[in-house]
């Protein structure tokens, strides 16, 4: 077997080798990662579902002044 030859292997297994360690460790942070936002998503959605019930009593509310008001100047209004 030619030096050269020897030498092109090692480098491939070398390289090889280097591009495995980098994509396992990849996969390890994703992981990381994805726990990660597992862990916020059950946090923050209580917090969420509060904030969207209180939008939701907030414009029942603010419909109901306007309905009152519209009632209010109606009567108001010479006839």
């Amino acid at each position: 077997m030619a030096p050269w030859l020897v030498v092109w292997f090692v480098v491939g297994m070398v390289s090889t080798l280097a591009v495995l360690a980098c994509l396992i460790g990849l996969i390890r942070h994703v992981m990381v990662l994805a726990r990660t936002v597992k862990q916020l998503q059950a946090e923050v959605h209580p917090i969420a579902d509060e904030l969207a019930e209180e939008g939701r009593r907030a414009s029942a509310h603010a419909s109901a002044i306007g309905e009152r008001r519209r009632r209010g100047s109606a009567s108001k209004a010479p006839g």
